[in-house]
This record gives structure tokens, sequence and C-alpha cells, in this order.
């Protein structure tokens, strides 16, 4: 009966104002009287052993004993029957220190201030804060939870000893230290209570010893009080201490007020069981939930206990008293063993409908958890889902896009709806959970209503802007796809018109070449027909350039930000209308060079005429005079003289004919400098008449040169003019070429003609002296030389040196010039090659000496 039951936490908060009187109180008796300190270190000490023997254990030195703060915590737990965390089993000072912080730190969490008292005080031995760290908890724990008609703590605890005692003469309870002195107080509780134990008449007001003894001894025997004080501490002490008698009055409160406290308790735990506000979290209904079974499996057992004992001492009282032929004992109203069964009663009853809540609530809490949670994660995954899509979806993107991107975009945009269809159900089902949290009371329904609304209201805009964004695009679609039908039709038609120009342009500037006035009038014709079509041409230019502009005016009046540029051409505006400026440049400046080639033509036609009316009379004239010239060197009648003359005549006239090859020369000049290369009225070319000319001089040169050696040749031989003739006559006859040569088979018929019988090596030996050079031919000359040879028999040496010696005009020797103008050039190399040098008197340099070589030539052969 004397244990001090823990509160009821579960519906208590203590008033902290209450410990801030406790606490000053604690700082002004800091220097505590001798007197009151011995009071105190026994009256706690004998309160902690009466809590600590239920643990099997006591302290004997109050400051000592708890200095490791280990049997500190456990009087904790003992009185508070609540596990405190697991001490430090250490010996270290921290180890110490640590225990006993736990244990302040368990004090501070019942709501209890300590001022001034640290670990460190108690670990240290400090009596002072060591007995004020046990009266704060005696104060706690066995004093703070006395309840007297809305009195509580100290004053509670006076004012139930006022009543108990009130009734009882020479007593008058007015404080915790004087009024207590001469024992007639405690007497008084003990009576009013098991009048059985004491006879309150005996007592005498002047033995306060004799009473407190007596009051102590029958509360540590039969009352399980301790004795805590001293009779004769109290007696003899003009105010005793305080906190001692407080606590040591507390245990009587503690062993008497049960039928109050088991009311108290049901009067207060009954509201609690009644209260049915939910909790609108999982976590403080379970935590309700916590606090009920540690009601039923903590705190109501011991006051089921304590009912049952209360009903045990209530018979037992009741059956002593009888016993004794005394008054049976009357509990005050409303503190009968039946109002306690009633009471009782109702509390179980609360008790079961409390149960039935909670087990409910809790069932409705974890669907409404389940719902939220549900609500949570399908809110999250939608919102993640939709996190940044209204961004996307109010890009302009297309705005700058080409047309396959926009195509890709609107691609793209179709599969979003289909996601955005697919998620219909998801914003249903949220609003659905939402409405059935709300119905359900949901605690944190205004979030969940706000969060849905943000959803739903996100889930039209969604709406909305896709099928903005969808005709946006499809808007764009068609105006691209305009745009590219229009660049398509440019691209057509800017090529081959781009090529056109090009083509005029190169043609316009064709570095042409002509040789006549037809040539440059095809030309011209050729141009005035390309000029016939640059009007049809500007109109196929401006069409073309009608088409970009078009292309320009969409683009601005939709305001499409993409560029003009034409993908599918590589054909510029720009490029066109240079192109175009370039070409009607060129045109007049083509005109003007046709024009100049025009007028540079006639003056070479001028020129052809020119040229070809001389070339065509000089050329016949040459070729009439090497006519002649031939006739006259194959002509067989007549005198060499006669012949001589007449070659003499024809060289004075072809002389004479110079100036008009000059002037022709001229003329050509003209020619080359106006380049000109052809000339159709004439086939004669200037080279024609150089050759022709220059050969016309080497022929008649030739022809008086080899007249000149027939005529010595006759004279040194002596061969008359008949002979010379027939030599004339056989050699033409076997010149089949006419042109006074005969080649060796020619030479060969003409001496197998003449009765010669030639083997191969005399015809060999024969064409050594006729073609000395090896040239393949024989020359008349030659033929006359051997002829005269073969048919002369007077020929001498001395013959030879004299007709050497008129070459030479009556020099001992001869020059290599001398014989090549004098012979024909077969003869003159023959000679210079085999004649010896001179070297006789008067030699010059290149001298040659006929004498030796015709003494030599008449001695080695009989020719």
């Amino acid at each position: 009966m004397n244990q001090i039951e823990p509160g009821v936490q579960y519906n208590y908060v203590y008033d902290e104002d209450e410990y801030m009187i406790q606490e000053e109180e604690w700082d002004r008796d800091l220097l505590l009287d001798p007197a009151w300190e011995k009071q105190q270190r026994k009256t706690f000490t004998a309160w902690c052993n009466s809590h600590l023997r239920k643990a099997g254990t006591q302290i004997e030195n109050i400051e000592e004993d708890f200095r490791n703060g280990l049997k500190l915590m456990l009087l904790l737990e003992v009185i508070s029957g609540e596990r405190l965390p697991k001490p430090d089993r250490g010996k270290m000072r921290f180890h110490k220190i640590a225990n006993v912080n736990k244990a302040l730190d368990y004090i501070a969490s019942k709501g209890v201030k300590l001022v001034s008292i640290g670990a460190e005080e108690i670990v240290d031995g400090n009596v002072k804060m060591t007995l004020g760290m046990i009266w704060t908890i005696i104060l706690r724990f066995a004093i703070q939870d006395i309840s007297v008609e809305e009195t509580s703590a100290k004053e509670g605890l006076l004012l139930w000893c006022q009543r108990k005692t009130a009734p009882y003469r020479n007593v008058n309870i007015q404080n915790f230290h004087t009024s207590w002195k001469d024992g007639l107080g405690l007497c008084a509780l003990i009576h009013r209570h098991r009048p059985d134990l004491i006879d309150y008449s005996k007592l005498n007001k002047d033995d306060p010893i004799g009473n407190i003894n007596l009051a102590m001894e029958i509360a540590e025997k039969h009352l399980d009080i301790p004795k805590m004080l001293d009779a004769e501490d109290i007696v003899n002490t003009p105010k005793p201490d305080e906190r001692a008698i407080m606590t040591y009055v507390s245990c009587f409160y503690h062993a008497f007020a049960g039928a109050e406290q088991l009311l108290e308790w049901i009067r207060r735990t009954i509201p609690w069981l009644e209260n049915r506000t939910p909790e609108k979290t999982m976590q403080a209904m379970q935590k309700k939930l916590e606090d009920f079974r540690d009601y039923r499996r903590k705190h109501k057992p011991p006051k089921v206990q304590e009912k049952c004992q209360l009903e045990i001492n209530f018979n037992t009282l009741q059956t002593k008293l009888r016993i004794s032929n005394r008054p049976a004992f009357m509990p005050s109203e409303g503190k009968m063993v039946s109002d306690i069964a009633g009471a009782w009663q109702r509390l179980e009853q609360a008790e079961k409908g409390y149960e039935e809540w909670l087990l409910n609530e809790i069932r409705r809490l974890e669907r409404l958890e389940h719902l939220a949670e549900k609500f949570r994660q399908k809110a999250s995954t939608h919102e993640t889902w939709a996190y940044g899509k209204e961004q996307i979806l109010l890009q302009k993107d297309y705005e700058s896009a080409s047309l396959t991107e926009v195509r890709a975009l609107l691609r793209k945009h179709e599969a979003f709806e289909s996601d955005l269809a697919a998620h219909q159900d998801r914003v249903e089902q949220i609003a659905a959970i939402a409405q059935e949290l709300n119905e359900l009371d949901y605690h944190d329904a205004v979030n969940v209503n706000d969060r849905c609304q943000k959803i739903c209201d996100q889930w039209d805009r969604l709406g909305t802007l896709t099928q903005k964004r969808r005709e946006a695009l499809e808007r764009t679609e068609k105006l691209l796809e305009t745009i590219d039908q229009l660049h398509l039709e440019f691209a057509k038609r800017a090529a081959p018109f781009n090529n056109w120009m090009e083509g005029a342009m190169e043609d316009l500037q064709d570095m042409f070449i002509v040789h006549s006035i037809e040539e440059i009038q095809s030309l011209i014709t050729a141009h005035e027909q390309f000029k016939a079509t640059l009007p049809e041409a500007d109109g196929e230019r401006q069409s073309i350039l009608a088409i970009q502009n078009e292309v320009e005016k969409v683009i601005q009046s939709y305001s499409i930000r993409i560029s003009s540029s034409n993908p599918y051409s590589t054909v510029t505006m720009d490029e066109l209308r240079n192109k175009w400026d370039k070409v009607k440049q060129l045109v007049p400046v083509r005109d003007q060079s046709l024009q100049e080639e025009l007028a540079r033509q006639h003056a070479n036609e001028r020129l052809r005429r020119q040229f070809a009316a001389q070339a065509n009379a000089i050329g016949p004239w040459i070729q009439n005079k090497m006519e002649e010239i031939a006739r006259s060197s194959i002509q067989i009648t007549g005198a060499l003289e006669d012949q001589m003359n007449q070659l003499k005549q024809y060289e004075h006239n072809i002389i004479n004919y110079k100036n008009n090859i000059d002037k022709l020369e001229g003329d050509h000049q003209l020619i080359q400098e106006a380049l000109v290369f052809d000339n159709k009225h004439t086939n004669y070319t200037m080279e024609h008449i150089r050759v022709g000319w220059e050969l016309l001089l080497t022929t008649i040169a030739r022809t008086i040169n080899e007249v000149e050696t027939q005529i010595l040749t006759r004279d040194a031989k002596g061969i008359t003019q008949e002979q010379m003739n027939e030599f004339r006559a056989s050699f033409n006859h076997f010149d089949r070429r006419k042109n006074g040569l005969m080649d060796h088979e020619d030479f060969r018929a003409c001496l197998i003609s003449m009765g010669y019988d030639l083997g191969e090596a005399e015809f060999a030996r024969i064409m050594t002296l006729v073609d000395p050079n090896g040239q393949g031919t024989v020359t008349f000359q030659s033929f006359i030389d051997f002829m005269t040879r073969e048919t002369a028999d007077t020929d001498t040496a001395e013959q030879v040196i004299a007709s050497f010696r008129i070459l030479a005009s009556d020099k001992p020797y001869i020059l290599a010039e001398e014989l090549r103008r004098e012979l024909p050039p077969d003869q003159a190399q023959y000679c210079i090659k085999r004649m010896p040098p001179y070297s006789g008197p008067g030699s010059v340099p290149g001298a040659l000496d006929y004498t030796a070589f015709s003494s030599a030539l008449y001695g080695e052969s009989d020719l």
C-alpha cells in the first residue's frame, strides 16, 4: 500500500512552474543548516532504501553510493517502472559521469529543471548537490502526483493532512515543520485510517518523543513505512527540516490514501479512455495503442491489486472493530467500497469501448495510410512523368525547323499524345483516391486536395497545350510543304535557267576565231537569234524570282524562323540576278566584237584578193619560165653559144621580174600580220612562190653553167656540135623522168644501147666515174664527160692541164672556189677530193695542184 505508483503518463502534463518554486528554494538553501542536513541525510537514505530493497539492494552513505550512477539509475527505474539506457560498467571517472548524466537526463525528460546540479558534483560526492538531487526525485515521483480537491503536490499533501486530522484534539496541521513536533499529527493520521493500531485517547501532548516514537514504530511494523527520522531531532530542533517531514508524511499519504488515490486515478483515467479524438497519423494512433497496452500491462494491474487490497483491508478492519466491540469504520462519503466498485465498473466500460475504438481507428488509418501512400506514389509517378512537359509543349522549336524536322516533331507529338491518353487512367485514379481520402476524413486532406487539384489543373493545361501544339505543328507543316513545293519548283526551273545563262555567258565570252566573212556572218546570225530569245528568258527569270519572292512572303507573313535558302538548289537569287546582269552586259560587248571582226574579215578578204591576183600571175609566169628553161636545156638543135645567149636572155628577164616578187612579199607580210592563213582565191602560197622563184633562179644559173661546161668540154675535147647533139639526144631518151637525171638503170640501158658489154665489175667502175659521190643519179655533164673520154683519142694530160690552166687564169694552182664556180658540183667535188695541195712557188692557203692531179689521172687510167 505504501508503494509510490507512477503517474498516468499517457494523459498528464506536469506544470513546470511548481518546480521553479522548489528550485528557488534550493538556491536559497545552498548553505544548508547542519541539523537539517542530518535530518535530510537520514530521511532521504531511508526513503531511497524503501525503494531499492525492492531491487534487492540498498545504500549506506547517500553521497558515496550514488557516485558511480549505477544505484541512482536503479532507483529511478524502480520508482518509475521504466527502463533507462544501459549504464556504462567501467570504473573510470568518465564512465561514472556518463551514468549520472543518463539519470539526470531521465529526470529532465520528466519536465524537471535541474538548476546547479551537475554530474561532476554528484560523482565528486558533493553532499548538498546529492541531497538536492534526491529531493528533486522525491518531489517529482512521491509528492508531485498527490492531488486533493484541485490542489496538488505540497499544498495537496498539506490539505490531505489537515482534513484527516481535523476531528482530533490538540492537532493543528499548518505546515511541515513545527506542526509535527508533538507527534500527535502522526498518531492522528494512523488512527484515522487504522483505529485498530492505536488508542488516540491515551496519548499525552506533553510526551512528544513518546508520541513520535509510537507512531514511527507502528508505521514501520504495520504500515511498511521505514523509520526515517529520530524523535529527538524533531523535538529538539526549533524548526525541523521541512523536506524531511514532507518526505516522511508523504509515505503515510501513499499508505492511507489508497481509496482516494485509486478513485483519483480512476477519475483521471476514465476521461483518457473516453477521449475519442482520432489522431492524424498512424504513428500517433500506434502510440495511443502502445499507451493503452502499457496501461493494461503496467498501470492497471497494480491498481487491480490495490483495489483488492483495499477491499481486503476494509473487511479486515471492520472485522477487528466488530470483535473489539468498537464502532464500524465508515469511510467518508464517496469513498465507500461500493463507490470504488462503481467507479471501477465505469473504468472497465470505458476501457472496452476505448479498445474497440482504437482498433477501428487503426484500421481506418491503415486504410487511409494505404490510400495516402497509393495517392503519393501515383501522384509522384505522374508528377515525375509530367515534369517539364508543359515547357516542352510551349516550345516553338517548329518555327525554326525544316519540313523534315517538323514532320519528325509531329510524329514525336503523336507519340506524346498516345502517352498522354495512356496516363488519363492514372489521373482519374488519383482523383478517385483523393475523393475517397476526403470521404474517410484523412487528416492531411487539405494537402491531398491541393496536390490533386494541381495535378488536375496541370492535366487540363497539358491537354490544351497538346491540342495547340498539334494545331501549330500541322499548320507549320502545311506552310513548310507549300514552301517546299515552291523550293522544288524554283529548283526545277532555276537549274536549267542557270545553266542557260552560264552557257550564254560562256558563248558570249567565247574567243571566236574566224577566217572568212562567211564564218563571221554565221556567228552574227547566231548572235542575233540568241538576242531574240532574251525577252522569253527574261520572262522565265521573272517567274523564277517570283517563286522565291512567294517563299519569302510566306515566311514573313507567318513569322516562320527558317532560312529561305533552297535545299533543292544551290542557285541563289543573287546568283541569278548577277548572271542575268552579266548576260545583259555581255550582249552589246559581243555585238561590238562581232562587228569589229566582220570589219577585219572584210579587210582580210581584200588582202586575200590582192595577194591572189598577184600570186595567180606570178606562179604561172615562174612555171612558164621553168618550162622554157627546161626545153632549152634538152634542145638538140642549134649551137651551144646560141643556147647560152637564149639562157642569158631568160636570166635577164627573171632578174627584172624580181620587183613583182618583192611586191608579193609585201602583200604576204600584210596577210601574215592580219593572221590570214588561207586564201580560197588562189592555190599559190608565198612559200610556193618563194620555192618556185628560188628554183627558177637556181635552174637558170645551173643551166647556164651546164651550157658553159659543155662548151668548155667541147672545146677541150674537140667534140663537134653534132656529137654534142647526139649525146643530148641519147641522154634525153633515157631520162625517163625528164628531170635532167638518169638513175643507174637508165644509165645501164643507155650504155647497152650504145654497144657496151658490161659486167658488174665494169659497170661499177664506170659508176665511180659518173657518180663519184654515190648519189644514185647521172647528170648530163657526167654523161658528156664519160662519153668524151670514151670517144676522144687525142686527149692527153697536157690537154687537161691546159684546160685547168684556163680555169685557174694561168695560175700554177687552182682554188676550190674556182672549181665549184666553173665545174658542175659533182665534178667539182670529185676534183677537190682527189686534187693534192699545191706547194710550189706563189702558193696560197687552199691551193690545189691540178698538174699533179692531171698527170696522175692520165697515167693510171687510159681514159
